[in-house]
Protein backbone atom coordinates (compact mmCIF):
# COMPACT_ATOMS: atom_id res chain seq x y z
CA UNK A 1 0.00 0.00 0.00
CA UNK A 2 1.40 3.36 -1.05
CA UNK A 3 2.11 5.69 1.86
CA UNK A 4 3.32 8.68 -0.12
CA UNK A 5 0.59 10.98 -1.38
CA UNK A 6 0.61 14.11 -3.52
CA UNK A 7 -0.86 17.07 -1.64
CA UNK A 8 -3.71 18.96 -3.24
CA UNK A 9 -2.94 22.49 -4.45
CA UNK A 10 -5.10 23.98 -1.70
CA UNK A 11 -3.40 21.99 1.07
CA UNK A 12 0.04 22.71 -0.39
CA UNK A 13 -0.76 26.44 -0.33
CA UNK A 14 -1.92 26.21 3.29
CA UNK A 15 1.31 24.44 4.24
CA UNK A 16 3.34 27.12 2.44
CA UNK A 17 1.31 29.79 4.20
CA UNK A 18 2.67 28.51 7.50
CA UNK A 19 6.11 29.79 6.52
CA UNK A 20 5.13 32.95 4.66
CA UNK A 21 2.13 34.13 6.74
CA UNK A 22 2.69 33.98 10.48
CA UNK A 23 0.25 36.70 11.53
CA UNK A 24 -1.73 39.67 10.11
CA UNK A 25 1.44 41.76 9.97
CA UNK A 26 2.90 39.20 7.53
CA UNK A 27 -0.09 39.77 5.22
CA UNK A 28 0.41 43.54 5.35
CA UNK A 29 4.14 43.17 4.65
CA UNK A 30 3.61 41.00 1.56
CA UNK A 31 0.81 43.14 0.14
CA UNK A 32 2.63 46.43 0.69
CA UNK A 33 5.79 45.02 -0.90
CA UNK A 34 3.72 44.01 -3.95
CA UNK A 35 2.39 47.58 -4.13
CA UNK A 36 5.91 48.99 -3.96
CA UNK A 37 7.08 46.62 -6.69
CA UNK A 38 4.14 47.87 -8.78
CA UNK A 39 5.58 51.42 -8.64
CA UNK A 40 2.84 52.74 -6.34
CA UNK A 41 3.19 56.31 -5.09
CA UNK A 42 0.31 56.15 -2.61
CA UNK A 43 -0.52 53.16 -0.40
CA UNK A 44 -3.40 52.97 2.08
CA UNK A 45 -3.74 50.19 4.65
CA UNK A 46 -7.00 49.65 6.52
CA UNK A 47 -7.47 47.02 9.24
CA UNK A 48 -10.18 45.92 11.63
CA UNK A 49 -9.72 43.98 14.86
CA UNK A 50 -5.96 43.85 14.54
CA UNK A 51 -6.18 42.58 10.96
CA UNK A 52 -7.94 39.38 11.97
CA UNK A 53 -11.32 40.58 10.68
CA UNK A 54 -10.14 42.67 7.71
CA UNK A 55 -6.99 43.86 5.98
CA UNK A 56 -7.34 46.10 2.94
CA UNK A 57 -4.35 47.42 0.98
CA UNK A 58 -5.01 49.91 -1.82
CA UNK A 59 -2.39 51.36 -4.15
CA UNK A 60 -2.13 53.47 -7.30
CA UNK A 61 0.44 51.24 -8.99
CA UNK A 62 0.53 49.92 -12.55
CA UNK A 63 -2.28 47.38 -12.00
CA UNK A 64 -2.81 44.09 -13.88
CA UNK A 65 -4.89 42.78 -16.76
CA UNK A 66 -7.25 39.83 -16.24
CA UNK A 67 -4.77 37.15 -17.22
CA UNK A 68 -2.17 38.39 -14.76
CA UNK A 69 -4.81 38.85 -12.05
CA UNK A 70 -5.70 35.16 -12.31
CA UNK A 71 -2.17 33.92 -12.78
CA UNK A 72 -0.84 35.75 -9.71
CA UNK A 73 -3.04 33.50 -7.57
CA UNK A 74 -1.23 30.40 -8.79
CA UNK A 75 1.67 29.11 -6.69
CA UNK A 76 5.11 30.17 -7.90
CA UNK A 77 3.68 32.55 -10.49
CA UNK A 78 5.74 35.75 -10.53
CA UNK A 79 6.67 38.57 -12.88
CA UNK A 80 9.97 39.23 -11.09
CA UNK A 81 12.23 36.42 -12.31
CA UNK A 82 12.43 34.10 -15.33
CA UNK A 83 15.48 31.88 -14.84
CA UNK A 84 17.66 30.63 -12.01
CA UNK A 85 20.26 33.22 -12.99
CA UNK A 86 17.77 35.97 -12.12
CA UNK A 87 18.00 34.98 -8.45
CA UNK A 88 21.46 36.53 -8.39
CA UNK A 89 20.13 39.90 -9.54
CA UNK A 90 16.79 40.26 -7.74
CA UNK A 91 16.07 43.97 -7.37
CA UNK A 92 12.42 43.72 -6.27
CA UNK A 93 11.03 43.11 -2.79
CA UNK A 94 9.00 40.09 -3.89
CA UNK A 95 9.97 37.35 -6.32
CA UNK A 96 8.98 33.92 -4.97
CA UNK A 97 5.36 33.93 -6.17
CA UNK A 98 4.10 32.43 -2.88
CA UNK A 99 2.49 35.28 -0.96
CA UNK A 100 -0.83 35.85 -2.78
CA UNK A 101 -1.83 32.17 -3.21
CA UNK A 102 -0.81 31.50 0.42
CA UNK A 103 -2.90 34.42 1.70
CA UNK A 104 -5.87 33.46 -0.51
CA UNK A 105 -5.77 29.86 0.80
CA UNK A 106 -6.29 30.89 4.46
CA UNK A 107 -8.80 33.75 4.13
CA UNK A 108 -11.77 35.15 2.27
CA UNK A 109 -9.88 37.02 -0.41
CA UNK A 110 -10.87 39.72 -2.89
CA UNK A 111 -8.60 41.25 -5.55
CA UNK A 112 -9.55 44.19 -7.76
CA UNK A 113 -7.06 45.63 -10.21
CA UNK A 114 -7.00 47.89 -13.23
CA UNK A 115 -4.29 49.15 -15.54
CA UNK A 116 -4.21 52.90 -16.06
CA UNK A 117 -5.11 52.75 -19.73
CA UNK A 118 -7.80 50.08 -19.33
CA UNK A 119 -11.52 50.90 -19.63
CA UNK A 120 -12.48 48.34 -16.99
CA UNK A 121 -10.63 46.38 -14.34
CA UNK A 122 -10.88 42.86 -12.97
CA UNK A 123 -12.38 41.56 -9.72
CA UNK A 124 -11.47 38.12 -8.38
CA UNK A 125 -13.07 36.59 -5.27
CA UNK A 126 -11.41 33.58 -3.61
CA UNK A 127 -12.50 31.61 -0.55
CA UNK A 128 -10.06 29.24 1.10
CA UNK A 129 -7.97 28.99 -2.04
CA UNK A 130 -10.88 28.30 -4.43
CA UNK A 131 -11.77 30.94 -7.01
CA UNK A 132 -15.48 31.73 -6.75
CA UNK A 133 -15.99 34.81 -8.94
CA UNK A 134 -14.18 36.54 -11.78
CA UNK A 135 -15.79 39.65 -13.27
CA UNK A 136 -15.23 43.18 -14.50
CA UNK A 137 -14.49 45.77 -11.84
CA UNK A 138 -14.85 49.51 -11.73
CA UNK A 139 -12.17 50.45 -9.22
CA UNK A 140 -9.65 53.25 -9.81
CA UNK A 141 -6.39 52.39 -11.58
CA UNK A 142 -4.08 50.37 -9.37
CA UNK A 143 -4.76 47.38 -7.13
CA UNK A 144 -6.84 46.72 -4.04
CA UNK A 145 -6.60 43.52 -1.99
CA UNK A 146 -9.04 42.62 0.78
CA UNK A 147 -8.25 39.82 3.21
CA UNK A 148 -11.13 38.89 5.54
CA UNK A 149 -11.39 36.30 8.30
CA UNK A 150 -7.70 35.39 8.34
CA UNK A 151 -7.09 31.72 9.28
CA UNK A 152 -10.87 31.06 9.33
CA UNK A 153 -10.21 27.57 7.90
CA UNK A 154 -7.20 26.90 10.16
CA UNK A 155 -8.61 27.33 13.69
CA UNK A 156 -5.45 25.88 15.29
CA UNK A 157 -3.36 28.65 13.70
CA UNK A 158 -5.89 31.29 14.67
CA UNK A 159 -5.61 30.31 18.34
CA UNK A 160 -1.94 31.23 18.28
CA UNK A 161 -2.63 34.87 17.37
CA UNK A 162 -2.10 37.42 20.12
CA UNK A 163 -4.49 40.13 21.30
CA UNK A 164 -5.92 42.60 18.80
CA UNK A 165 -3.74 45.37 20.26
CA UNK A 166 -0.57 43.29 19.92
CA UNK A 167 -1.38 42.33 16.32
CA UNK A 168 -2.12 45.99 15.56
CA UNK A 169 1.27 47.04 16.95
CA UNK A 170 2.98 44.42 14.78
CA UNK A 171 1.19 45.76 11.69
CA UNK A 172 2.12 49.33 12.59
CA UNK A 173 5.76 48.28 12.98
CA UNK A 174 5.72 46.73 9.50
CA UNK A 175 4.31 49.94 8.06
CA UNK A 176 6.99 51.95 9.84
CA UNK A 177 9.64 49.79 8.17
CA UNK A 178 8.16 50.26 4.71
CA UNK A 179 7.54 53.97 5.20
CA UNK A 180 11.12 54.60 6.36
CA UNK A 181 12.56 52.52 3.52
CA UNK A 182 10.47 54.38 0.92
CA UNK A 183 10.03 58.06 1.85
CA UNK A 184 9.13 58.80 -1.79
CA UNK A 185 5.83 56.93 -1.27
CA UNK A 186 2.82 58.32 0.63
CA UNK A 187 1.36 56.00 3.30
CA UNK A 188 -1.93 56.08 5.18
CA UNK A 189 -2.93 53.73 8.00
CA UNK A 190 -6.52 53.39 9.20
CA UNK A 191 -7.39 51.22 12.21
CA UNK A 192 -11.03 50.46 13.03
CA UNK A 193 -12.17 53.45 10.93
CA UNK A 194 -9.77 55.84 12.70
CA UNK A 195 -6.82 57.43 10.90
CA UNK A 196 -3.59 56.48 12.73
CA UNK A 197 -1.21 58.37 10.45
CA UNK A 198 -0.99 59.88 7.00
CA UNK A 199 2.51 60.37 5.65
CA UNK A 200 2.91 62.54 2.56
CA UNK A 201 5.59 61.54 0.09
CA UNK A 202 8.88 63.32 0.57
CA UNK A 203 12.29 63.43 -1.05
CA UNK A 204 14.25 63.34 2.20
CA UNK A 205 14.59 60.57 4.76
CA UNK A 206 14.89 63.11 7.59
CA UNK A 207 11.39 64.40 6.81
CA UNK A 208 9.94 60.90 6.96
CA UNK A 209 11.66 60.22 10.31
CA UNK A 210 10.32 63.52 11.65
CA UNK A 211 6.77 62.75 10.48
CA UNK A 212 6.85 59.28 12.04
CA UNK A 213 8.86 59.75 15.22
CA UNK A 214 8.90 63.48 15.91
CA UNK A 215 11.28 66.46 15.99
CA UNK A 216 12.82 65.51 19.33
CA UNK A 217 14.28 62.22 18.09
CA UNK A 218 15.38 63.73 14.78
CA UNK A 219 17.33 66.42 16.67
CA UNK A 220 19.35 63.68 18.40
CA UNK A 221 20.26 61.84 15.20
CA UNK A 222 23.43 62.20 13.17
CA UNK A 223 23.37 61.90 9.41
CA UNK A 224 25.63 59.21 7.98
CA UNK A 225 27.14 60.79 4.92
CA UNK A 226 26.72 58.43 2.00
CA UNK A 227 30.06 56.74 1.37
CA UNK A 228 31.26 53.53 -0.25
CA UNK A 229 33.64 51.11 1.39
CA UNK A 230 34.57 48.17 -0.78
CA UNK A 231 31.37 47.02 -2.45
CA UNK A 232 28.99 48.51 0.14
CA UNK A 233 27.50 52.01 0.25
CA UNK A 234 26.28 53.10 3.70
CA UNK A 235 23.95 56.03 4.43
CA UNK A 236 21.12 57.05 6.76
CA UNK A 237 20.96 58.34 10.34
CA UNK A 238 22.25 57.05 13.68
CA UNK A 239 21.74 58.22 17.24
CA UNK A 240 24.29 60.43 18.92
CA UNK A 241 26.52 58.90 21.58
CA UNK A 242 24.29 58.25 24.56
CA UNK A 243 21.10 57.92 22.50
CA UNK A 244 20.05 54.31 22.95
CA UNK A 245 17.13 52.03 23.79
CA UNK A 246 16.72 48.99 25.98
CA UNK A 247 15.44 47.01 22.96
CA UNK A 248 16.07 46.93 19.20
CA UNK A 249 12.67 48.51 18.47
CA UNK A 250 14.28 51.60 16.90
CA UNK A 251 17.10 49.77 15.17
CA UNK A 252 16.12 49.91 11.50
CA UNK A 253 18.48 48.40 8.91
CA UNK A 254 17.76 48.10 5.19
CA UNK A 255 19.65 46.32 2.43
CA UNK A 256 18.74 47.55 -1.06
CA UNK A 257 15.48 48.92 0.35
CA UNK A 258 14.54 45.70 2.16
CA UNK A 259 14.18 45.69 5.96
CA UNK A 260 16.28 42.87 7.39
CA UNK A 261 17.36 41.27 10.65
CA UNK A 262 20.99 40.19 10.88
CA UNK A 263 23.21 39.21 13.82
CA UNK A 264 26.18 40.27 11.71
CA UNK A 265 24.88 43.81 11.38
CA UNK A 266 23.91 43.91 15.05
CA UNK A 267 27.49 43.04 15.98
CA UNK A 268 28.83 45.68 13.57
CA UNK A 269 26.62 48.36 15.12
CA UNK A 270 27.82 47.43 18.59
CA UNK A 271 31.45 47.54 17.50
CA UNK A 272 31.00 50.86 15.70
CA UNK A 273 29.58 52.53 18.83
CA UNK A 274 31.81 50.62 21.22
CA UNK A 275 32.45 52.81 24.27
CA UNK A 276 29.78 55.30 23.15
CA UNK A 277 27.04 52.81 24.11
CA UNK A 278 25.99 51.71 27.57
CA UNK A 279 26.05 47.99 28.31
CA UNK A 280 22.71 46.33 27.64
CA UNK A 281 21.55 49.18 25.40
CA UNK A 282 20.99 49.23 21.64
CA UNK A 283 21.69 52.14 19.29
CA UNK A 284 18.96 54.00 17.41
CA UNK A 285 19.67 53.56 13.71
CA UNK A 286 18.10 54.21 10.33
CA UNK A 287 20.85 52.59 8.32
CA UNK A 288 20.76 51.88 4.58
CA UNK A 289 23.16 49.49 2.86
CA UNK A 290 23.36 49.39 -0.92
CA UNK A 291 25.26 46.78 -2.88
CA UNK A 292 25.00 44.82 -6.10
CA UNK A 293 22.17 42.23 -5.88
CA UNK A 294 24.71 39.49 -6.55
CA UNK A 295 26.49 40.43 -3.28
CA UNK A 296 23.51 39.49 -1.09
CA UNK A 297 21.31 36.38 -1.06
CA UNK A 298 17.71 37.30 -0.20
CA UNK A 299 16.42 33.80 -0.99
CA UNK A 300 17.26 32.37 2.44
CA UNK A 301 13.77 32.19 3.97
CA UNK A 302 10.25 32.50 2.50
CA UNK A 303 9.54 35.50 4.74
CA UNK A 304 12.72 37.17 3.35
CA UNK A 305 13.70 38.61 6.76
CA UNK A 306 17.12 36.99 6.73
CA UNK A 307 19.83 37.53 4.15
CA UNK A 308 23.33 36.20 3.53
CA UNK A 309 26.22 38.34 2.36
CA UNK A 310 28.85 37.17 -0.09
CA UNK A 311 31.46 39.17 1.86
CA UNK A 312 30.24 39.43 5.47
CA UNK A 313 33.56 40.83 6.69
CA UNK A 314 33.36 43.63 4.09
CA UNK A 315 29.80 44.51 5.15
CA UNK A 316 30.79 44.62 8.79
CA UNK A 317 33.81 46.74 7.98
CA UNK A 318 31.73 49.25 6.02
CA UNK A 319 29.23 49.66 8.87
CA UNK A 320 31.88 50.03 11.57
CA UNK A 321 33.75 52.67 9.56
CA UNK A 322 30.57 54.62 8.76
CA UNK A 323 29.51 54.76 12.41
CA UNK A 324 32.94 55.75 13.69
CA UNK A 325 33.28 58.43 11.03
CA UNK A 326 29.85 59.83 11.92
CA UNK A 327 30.55 59.88 15.66
CA UNK A 328 33.87 61.63 15.03
CA UNK A 329 32.15 64.29 12.93
CA UNK A 330 29.71 64.81 15.80
CA UNK A 331 32.69 65.43 18.08
CA UNK A 332 33.77 68.31 15.86
CA UNK A 333 30.33 69.94 15.84
CA UNK A 334 29.98 69.26 19.58
CA UNK A 335 33.27 71.04 20.28
CA UNK A 336 32.09 74.08 18.31
CA UNK A 337 29.98 74.95 21.35
CA UNK A 338 33.25 75.63 23.18
CA UNK A 339 34.93 77.54 20.37
CA UNK A 340 32.37 80.33 20.19
CA UNK A 341 33.13 83.55 22.07
CA UNK A 342 32.70 83.09 25.78
CA UNK A 343 29.91 85.05 27.49
CA UNK A 344 32.47 87.38 29.15
CA UNK A 345 35.93 88.56 28.20
CA UNK A 346 38.17 85.50 28.62
CA UNK A 347 41.41 85.47 30.53
CA UNK A 348 44.25 83.18 29.59
CA UNK A 349 44.93 80.23 31.86
CA UNK A 350 48.14 78.36 31.21
CA UNK A 351 48.03 74.57 31.40
CA UNK A 352 48.86 73.48 34.92
CA UNK A 353 49.22 69.82 35.81
CA UNK A 354 47.13 68.72 38.78
CA UNK A 355 49.14 68.61 41.98
CA UNK A 356 48.04 66.35 44.77
CA UNK A 357 47.55 68.39 47.98
CA UNK A 358 49.57 67.66 51.04
CA UNK A 359 47.82 65.59 53.65
CA UNK A 360 47.53 68.58 55.99
CA UNK A 361 46.48 70.95 53.19
CA UNK A 362 42.77 71.62 52.89
CA UNK A 363 41.37 71.36 49.35
CA UNK A 364 39.25 74.20 48.03
CA UNK A 365 36.49 74.26 45.50
CA UNK A 366 35.89 76.97 42.95
CA UNK A 367 33.72 79.82 44.24
CA UNK A 368 30.17 79.72 42.92
CA UNK A 369 30.14 83.24 41.67
CA UNK A 370 28.68 84.93 38.63
CA UNK A 371 31.90 86.94 38.45
CA UNK A 372 34.13 83.86 38.07
CA UNK A 373 36.65 84.44 35.27
CA UNK A 374 36.11 82.81 31.91
CA UNK A 375 38.55 80.10 30.94
CA UNK A 376 40.25 80.21 27.57
CA UNK A 377 42.05 76.95 26.96
CA UNK A 378 44.60 76.85 24.12
CA UNK A 379 45.83 73.32 23.46
CA UNK A 380 48.49 74.29 20.92
CA UNK A 381 51.81 72.79 21.82
CA UNK A 382 55.27 74.05 20.78
CA UNK A 383 56.14 70.45 19.86
CA UNK A 384 53.02 69.97 17.73
CA UNK A 385 52.89 71.68 14.35
CA UNK A 386 49.14 71.19 14.04
CA UNK A 387 47.19 74.10 15.53
CA UNK A 388 44.60 72.91 18.01
CA UNK A 389 41.40 74.85 18.62
CA UNK A 390 41.10 76.90 21.75
CA UNK A 391 38.09 76.20 23.93
CA UNK A 392 36.25 79.03 25.66
CA UNK A 393 33.93 78.56 28.61
CA UNK A 394 33.46 79.83 32.15
CA UNK A 395 33.61 77.57 35.19
CA UNK A 396 31.00 78.58 37.75
CA UNK A 397 31.63 76.08 40.53
CA UNK A 398 31.11 72.54 41.81
CA UNK A 399 27.69 71.09 42.63
CA UNK A 400 27.35 68.33 45.22
CA UNK A 401 31.12 67.66 45.07
CA UNK A 402 30.59 65.87 41.74
CA UNK A 403 29.25 68.08 38.96
CA UNK A 404 31.29 70.90 37.45
CA UNK A 405 29.03 73.78 36.45
CA UNK A 406 30.15 75.70 33.36
CA UNK A 407 28.79 78.36 31.05
CA UNK A 408 29.44 78.37 27.31
CA UNK A 409 27.90 80.31 24.43
CA UNK A 410 24.93 77.88 24.31
CA UNK A 411 24.00 78.08 27.99
CA UNK A 412 24.67 75.92 31.05
CA UNK A 413 26.89 72.80 30.99
CA UNK A 414 27.10 70.17 33.74
CA UNK A 415 30.16 67.89 33.75
CA UNK A 416 30.30 64.64 35.74
CA UNK A 417 33.86 64.77 37.05
CA UNK A 418 34.07 61.01 37.56
CA UNK A 419 32.77 60.15 34.07
CA UNK A 420 35.01 62.82 32.53
CA UNK A 421 38.13 61.51 34.27
CA UNK A 422 37.24 57.95 33.26
CA UNK A 423 37.17 58.99 29.58
CA UNK A 424 40.50 60.83 29.87
CA UNK A 425 42.28 57.92 31.60
CA UNK A 426 40.72 55.41 29.22
CA UNK A 427 41.98 57.11 26.07
CA UNK A 428 45.41 57.72 27.59
CA UNK A 429 45.86 54.07 28.58
CA UNK A 430 44.50 52.86 25.23
CA UNK A 431 47.04 55.00 23.36
CA UNK A 432 49.78 53.56 25.53
CA UNK A 433 48.63 50.03 24.72
CA UNK A 434 48.60 50.69 20.98
CA UNK A 435 52.01 52.38 20.83
CA UNK A 436 54.29 50.95 23.48
CA UNK A 437 52.47 47.77 24.37
CA UNK A 438 51.31 46.71 27.81
CA UNK A 439 53.76 45.70 30.54
CA UNK A 440 53.12 42.21 31.84
CA UNK A 441 53.48 40.57 35.22
CA UNK A 442 54.67 36.97 35.49
CA UNK A 443 52.38 34.39 37.03
CA UNK A 444 53.67 32.47 40.02
CA UNK A 445 52.76 29.25 38.23
CA UNK A 446 52.56 29.24 34.42
CA UNK A 447 49.35 27.77 33.06
CA UNK A 448 49.30 25.12 30.32
CA UNK A 449 46.17 25.52 28.19
CA UNK A 450 44.86 23.18 25.50
CA UNK A 451 42.75 24.74 22.74
CA UNK A 452 40.58 23.50 19.90
CA UNK A 453 42.35 23.14 16.53
CA UNK A 454 40.74 26.32 15.15
CA UNK A 455 41.55 28.40 18.23
CA UNK A 456 45.08 27.02 18.30
CA UNK A 457 45.61 28.04 14.68
CA UNK A 458 44.32 31.54 15.42
CA UNK A 459 46.63 31.93 18.42
CA UNK A 460 49.62 30.81 16.36
CA UNK A 461 48.86 33.50 13.79
CA UNK A 462 48.35 36.24 16.39
CA UNK A 463 51.02 35.54 19.00
CA UNK A 464 52.65 38.94 18.44
CA UNK A 465 49.35 40.76 19.04
CA UNK A 466 48.62 38.82 22.23
CA UNK A 467 52.12 39.50 23.56
CA UNK A 468 51.73 43.23 22.85
CA UNK A 469 48.58 43.13 24.95
CA UNK A 470 50.66 41.88 27.86
CA UNK A 471 49.59 38.24 27.52
CA UNK A 472 52.73 36.11 27.68
CA UNK A 473 51.67 33.15 25.52
CA UNK A 474 54.06 30.59 24.00
CA UNK A 475 53.54 27.38 22.05
CA UNK A 476 53.90 24.30 24.23
CA UNK A 477 53.06 21.43 21.92
CA UNK A 478 50.32 20.52 19.47
CA UNK A 479 47.23 22.68 20.19
CA UNK A 480 48.77 23.50 23.59
CA UNK A 481 50.08 26.83 24.88
CA UNK A 482 51.77 28.09 28.01
CA UNK A 483 50.50 31.32 29.59
CA UNK A 484 53.31 32.85 31.65
CA UNK A 485 52.26 36.47 32.26
CA UNK A 486 49.29 38.84 32.31
CA UNK A 487 48.82 42.63 32.36
CA UNK A 488 49.05 43.86 35.97
CA UNK A 489 45.49 45.22 35.93
CA UNK A 490 43.91 41.86 35.06
CA UNK A 491 42.72 39.30 37.57
CA UNK A 492 44.50 35.96 37.29
CA UNK A 493 41.74 33.98 38.96
CA UNK A 494 41.17 31.78 35.88
CA UNK A 495 43.90 32.38 33.26
CA UNK A 496 42.55 29.67 30.95
CA UNK A 497 39.10 31.26 30.88
CA UNK A 498 40.65 34.68 30.38
CA UNK A 499 42.67 33.53 27.36
CA UNK A 500 39.58 31.91 25.84
CA UNK A 501 37.62 35.16 26.28
CA UNK A 502 40.46 37.05 24.59
CA UNK A 503 40.43 34.67 21.63
CA UNK A 504 36.63 34.78 21.22
CA UNK A 505 36.48 38.56 21.38
CA UNK A 506 39.36 39.22 19.00
CA UNK A 507 38.13 36.64 16.48
CA UNK A 508 34.78 38.45 16.28
CA UNK A 509 36.31 41.91 15.78
CA UNK A 510 36.27 43.52 12.36
CA UNK A 511 39.40 43.94 10.27
CA UNK A 512 39.49 47.69 10.98
CA UNK A 513 39.55 47.19 14.73
CA UNK A 514 42.74 47.77 16.56
CA UNK A 515 44.20 44.39 17.49
CA UNK A 516 44.16 45.71 21.04
CA UNK A 517 40.43 46.50 20.97
CA UNK A 518 39.67 43.67 23.34
CA UNK A 519 41.80 45.28 26.03
CA UNK A 520 39.49 48.31 26.05
CA UNK A 521 36.88 46.58 28.17
CA UNK A 522 39.57 45.67 30.66
CA UNK A 523 40.86 49.25 30.57
CA UNK A 524 37.35 50.61 31.21
CA UNK A 525 37.07 48.56 34.39
CA UNK A 526 40.53 49.61 35.48
CA UNK A 527 40.12 53.37 35.00
CA UNK A 528 36.79 53.28 36.85
CA UNK A 529 38.71 52.35 40.00
CA UNK A 530 41.33 55.07 39.50
CA UNK A 531 39.18 58.00 38.29
CA UNK A 532 38.19 60.80 40.65
CA UNK A 533 35.02 60.00 42.55
CA UNK A 534 32.09 61.89 43.93
CA UNK A 535 33.15 63.84 47.05
CA UNK A 536 36.74 64.10 45.73
CA UNK A 537 37.43 67.81 46.02
CA UNK A 538 39.39 69.19 43.06
CA UNK A 539 41.38 72.41 43.19
CA UNK A 540 41.03 75.10 40.55
CA UNK A 541 43.95 73.98 38.33
CA UNK A 542 42.75 70.36 38.53
CA UNK A 543 39.25 71.28 37.38
CA UNK A 544 40.64 73.36 34.53
CA UNK A 545 42.93 70.58 33.36
CA UNK A 546 40.12 68.03 33.64
CA UNK A 547 37.93 70.06 31.29
CA UNK A 548 40.80 70.76 28.88
CA UNK A 549 41.75 67.11 28.62
CA UNK A 550 38.14 66.02 28.25
CA UNK A 551 37.51 68.38 25.34
CA UNK A 552 40.54 66.93 23.53
CA UNK A 553 39.34 63.34 23.82
CA UNK A 554 38.18 61.39 20.77
CA UNK A 555 34.74 60.81 22.32
CA UNK A 556 34.48 63.53 24.96
CA UNK A 557 30.73 63.30 25.45
CA UNK A 558 30.59 59.84 27.08
CA UNK A 559 32.58 57.72 29.51
CA UNK A 560 33.98 54.29 28.49
CA UNK A 561 30.73 52.71 29.69
CA UNK A 562 28.60 54.91 27.41
CA UNK A 563 27.25 57.25 30.11
CA UNK A 564 27.28 60.99 29.29
CA UNK A 565 30.14 63.09 30.64
CA UNK A 566 28.43 66.40 29.87
CA UNK A 567 24.87 67.67 29.72
CA UNK A 568 24.09 70.89 27.86
CA UNK A 569 21.10 72.96 28.96
CA UNK A 570 20.49 75.65 26.38
CA UNK A 571 19.49 79.21 27.18
CA UNK A 572 16.22 78.53 25.36
CA UNK A 573 15.42 75.65 27.71
CA UNK A 574 16.16 77.81 30.74
CA UNK A 575 13.93 80.60 29.42
CA UNK A 576 11.07 78.12 29.02
CA UNK A 577 11.56 76.86 32.59
CA UNK A 578 11.30 80.41 33.92
CA UNK A 579 8.34 81.30 31.73
CA UNK A 580 10.26 83.81 29.63
CA UNK A 581 9.57 81.90 26.43
CA UNK A 582 6.64 79.76 25.34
Amino acid sequence: MSRVRLLSDTLASQVAAGEVIERPASVVKELVENSLDAAARTIEVLIRRGGISLIRVTDDGIGMDRDDALLCLERHATSKIRTADDLASVATLGFRGEALPSIASISRFRLTTREKAAVAGTEVIVSGGKIETVRDGGEAPGTQVEVRSLFYNLPARRKFLRSEMTETRNIEHQLYLQAIAHPEVAFAFVRDEKLVFHLPLTRRLRDRIRDLLGHELLARLLEVESATHGKVRVSGFIGQAGVSRATRDQQFVFVNGRAIESPLIGAALKEGYHTALMKGQFPVTFLFLEMAPAEVDVNVHPAKREVRFRDPAGVREAIVRAIRRTLESDRESWQEQFRAPAPVEPSVVRPTPPVAPAEDEQQSTLPVSSQAPAIRVDRSSPNDERPRPSHQFRILGILNKLYVLMENAEGLVLVDQHAAHERILFEELRRRMETKGVPSQRLLLPQVIELTPRDAEWVEQNLATLQKMGLGVEEFGRHTFKLESLPPFLSAGDPARLLQDVIDSLKSASNSSSPLRLGEEMIAKTVCRHAVKANDLLRDPEVEKLIRDLLDCELPYCCPHGRPTMIQISLGELEKKFGRKV
